[in-house]
């Protein structure tokens, strides 16, 4: 198991489109995908779940990735929250 923190850096806000990319990116890894915020554990694969999630710009989060390929999952997460949101 990988625990990451991450930022999330997002101008316009972190609804509709970026969550669709988000479960598509975390749905590409074997792994076990979620974002932990507080005492929630979200399923990142999951487009409901995600969708419940409010995240704004400059909140900090933590990605928990486990299975076969969870450095590649939690890189692959990290590098999203880090390029694409932005």
């Amino acid at each position: 198991m990988i625990k990451t923190p991450v930022v999330v850096k997002t101008e316009d806000g972190f609804d509709g489109r970026p969550i669709a990319l988000l479960v598509q990116e975390a749905s590409q890894y074997a792994s076990r995908i979620y974002i932990q915020i507080g005492e929630k554990n979200i399923n990142a694969k999951s487009i409901m779940g995600m969708m419940s999630l409010t995240l704004t710009d400059g909140e900090k989060i933590t990605v928990v990735t486990e299975g076969e390929d969870e450095k590649k999952a939690a890189e692959g997460i990290q590098l999203f929250f880090e390029e694409k949101v932005s």
